[in-house]
């Protein structure tokens, strides 16, 4: 087992006192309204939880993924909805951290990390999902200024956030397809900015997602990201580390889950006697129980070496798979302890399983994390 510091407990204990009082009131409401209570956010702000691995000159706590992973855990252990709205608004802030020049730094880290401003990531288009280099979005270069065109969906924060880091082709010409990328910081007043909300959605329904379109939208050529040609690469990189907190709120919702299993069974008669007290009941809490501590432990082990300076490709894909995997498999082992109950939203665990099944699909599908173990593991 992974043992955390003094320090890192008291953050998770912090985090979960934080989420235990603000979100288990509102987060049904939320989920049914599909809607985000902006005040939660800014206390979390207040508490320092928005991106604490940033540098502290530049707004952060200076910490590292592992507290960051830590908090992701103990957010979504109550809603991961709510906690896909906080830390989704500081999205992108790795990329910057790593890349970005000092001005860009300053001018845009600091009020992400001290609750001023709201960021996201424009990847996925309507026909590239998990095949990143077949975007079609396209900046081109008209003297100092960058003119973008095109459409991205499924854009978290695209009706929130008040800048996106945008990957465009904007070298068309480039002799190798990777090469044809750069990522841009685009701000949302521009004009020809325009967004609209995804409803409807199964899982974290109170977290903004939205289709983007770029109508001939300007930008000076101070707001590239690092260099040109290199935004598919920088994009990999961001991902290596984004994932973990996916990663996080997957542990978080299958943690939340099995606790929500455990109350039920120890209250439920059947037969006249508590659920708890048959052997089959107690097999599967602890087969659910023993799942998401291995994969609390892969995290931390993973998040760990990432702060150590070791990005190990196949381990960090390794923890999103099978991060998420046990939310789903948890939640629905949760559901069937509790029955008839359990579809019923007023006792929680559906709701569980509706949040835990984005985390297999955004961030990287399973599938594709499967190939990139595989092929990191045979060398390909």
């Amino acid at each position: 087992m992974f043992e955390l510091t003094p320090e890192q407990k008291d953050i998770k204990q912090a985090v979960r006192e934080f989420a235990e009082g603000e979100f288990r009131e509102v987060a049904r409401m939320l989920d049914e309204n599909g809607a985000f209570d902006e005040s939660l956010w800014k206390k979390a702000a207040e508490l320092g939880l928005l991106g604490v691995f940033v540098e502290e000159k530049y707004g952060g706590a200076g910490l590292g993924y592992l507290e960051h992973s830590i908090i992701c855990e103990e957010l979504a252990r109550v809603d991961c909805g709510i906690a896909h709205s906080i830390t989704s608004t500081f999205f992108g802030t790795q990329l910057i951290s790593l890349i970005g020049s000092e001005e860009q730094k300053k001018k845009y880290l600091t009020p992400v990390c001290k609750g001023e401003a709201k960021m996201g990531v424009a990847i996925t288009e309507p026909d590239a999902g998990s095949d990143v280099a077949s975007i079609k979005t396209t900046a081109k270069k008209v003297g100092d200024e960058y003119v973008i065109s095109g459409n991205k969906t499924f854009i978290t924060n695209a009706n929130r956030a008040d800048f996106l880091i945008v990957l465009c082709i904007t070298n068309p010409d480039a002799k190798k397809k990777h090469e044809r990328f750069s990522t841009l910081i685009v701000e949302t007043n521009r004009p020809g900015y325009e967004a609209n909300k995804i409803k409807n959605k199964l899982s974290i329904r109170c977290s903004d997602t939205g289709e983007v379109t770029f109508k001939d939208v300007t930008v000076p050529k101070e707001n590239l990201l690092g260099e040109e040609g290199k935004g598919f690469y920088n994009i990999m990189e961001f991902l290596n580390r984004s994932r973990l907190e996916a990663a996080g709120f997957g542990v978080g919702t299958a943690q939340g889950a099995l606790e929500k299993a455990m109350d039920h069974v120890k209250k439920r008669k059947q037969f006249g006697v508590p659920l708890a007290d048959s052997p089959v009941v107690q097999t599967k809490i602890a087969e659910m129980a023993t799942l998401v501590e291995a994969a609390r432990s892969l995290l931390y082990c993973t998040s760990d070496k990432v702060d150590r300076g070791e990005m190990d490709h196949a381990l960090i894909a390794m923890t999103k798979w099978y991060a998420a995997e046990i939310a789903v498999k948890v939640s629905d082992e949760a559901i069937q302890l509790h029955g008839g109950y359990g579809i019923i939203e007023e006792y929680d665990v559906a709701h569980y399983w509706r949040d835990a099944k984005v985390l297999e699909i955004f961030e990287g599908t399973k599938e594709v994390e499967k190939l990139i173990i595989g092929r990191r593991l045979l060398g390909k």
